[in-house]
């Protein structure tokens, strides 16, 4: 643990309370000089840190600064993880798999202020204004023999959905597969692109994406999407470092079910949240949107539907909709 992250933990746990620039490094075992570049460093991130003669310095506000120090943090696996935030990327999942390519360690963690191009499912975009969420991409390289992006992103859904609420409070439910709602808005998307052995076919790396509205825009959403996606609050809560806590509880969550990843490991908390089940749907494709009753969400997390004809299919992948059009 750096003495940045152990520094911000030290005064966190005290808000109202100066701690002399002594006692800090004594207990982090550092300098006073180092505790003096940590702290202008924290301040760089967004940290208002006061310091006082004979006092020593004081956590005023972190407001809801977005750094690897703060996200760390709040880990309980904190020895699992290398985190990255970027001010601005054009799509996290784009650029994780391009740095995968130089061997970057699974656990690697690349989060960012803003995306300019942040990717959905089926070539869809992800509206990714800056402050407003938090867009983060998870490096994956898992065992060829168990892997599955299916299950990955399942896993991840309800990782996600038990971090919202139990950071926030607000219940959320899963649209099969991998979409989050707020009623019959949608808050969150999960994108896992997978990266195969062409020998093989099995899965060599995956980088598993996931952004979740957190404060609506002051502008609003972009009117194409207006009425479909939604944000956990329409002002900044008040919760102290909201987001970084968020994908420091995703990230938690999912490793636990990553770590053996069965569906049975999680799959009651995934069809409990889901909003399909027994509903009407549409079932989406390039070329057709058909009508179809969601019956039931087997034991690999596949989503079994009956159309209209009275054929039943299991569906592996693909998009449905409680829409009838998107």
């Amino acid at each position: 643990m750096n003495v940045k992250v152990q520094l911000l933990r030290l005064l966190a746990s005290s808000p109202e309370e100066y701690i002399s620039g002594g006692a800090l490094a004594k207990k982090l075992s550092v300098s006073r000089s180092a505790v003096w570049k940590a702290v202008e460093s924290l301040r760089k991130e967004g940290y208002s840190i006061s310091a006082s003669t004979n006092k020593g310095y004081r956590l005023e506000s972190s407001g809801d600064a977005l750094s690897a120090a703060a996200i760390a943090t709040f880990l309980k696996n904190e020895n699992a993880f290398h985190i990255d935030v970027r001010k601005s990327v054009s799509s996290t999942n784009t650029l994780l798999r391009e740095l995968s390519a130089k061997s970057l360690p699974e656990g690697y963690v690349l989060a960012a202020e803003e995306q300019s191009s942040g990717k959905g499912r089926i070539g869809c975009s992800f509206y990714s204004p800056s402050g407003c969420g938090i867009y983060f991409s998870l490096l994956l390289r898992p065992d060829p023999k168990s892997a599955d992006a299916t299950l990955i992103t399942s896993a991840a859904a309800v990782a996600t959905a038990l971090a919202i609420e139990d950071v926030t409070g607000i219940q959320v439910g899963i649209k099969w597969v991998n979409d989050l709602f707020v009623g019959e808005k949608k808050v969150c998307g999960i994108l896992t692109e997978a990266t195969f052995d062409m020998e093989s076919g099995a899965i060599e790396s995956a980088v598993l994406g996931i952004g979740v509205n957190v404060t609506k825009p002051k502008q609003g959403y972009p009117n194409d999407i207006g009425d479909v996606v939604a944000a956990l609050f329409d002002e900044s809560p008040d919760i102290m470092g909201v987001r970084c806590r968020l994908i420091a509880a995703i990230l938690d969550n999912f490793w636990k079910y990553y770590q053996k990843l069965e569906p049975q490991e999680f799959l009651h908390e995934y069809r409990s949240r889901s909003i399909i089940l027994g509903r009407d749907i549409y079932v989406l494709s390039q070329d057709s949107i058909l009508p179809a009753r969601a019956l039931a969400i087997d034991d690999e997390c596949r989503l079994v539907v009956q159309y209209r004809s009275g054929e039943t299919a299991t569906l592996n992948s693909g998009e449905v909709s409680i829409r009838r059009s998107q």
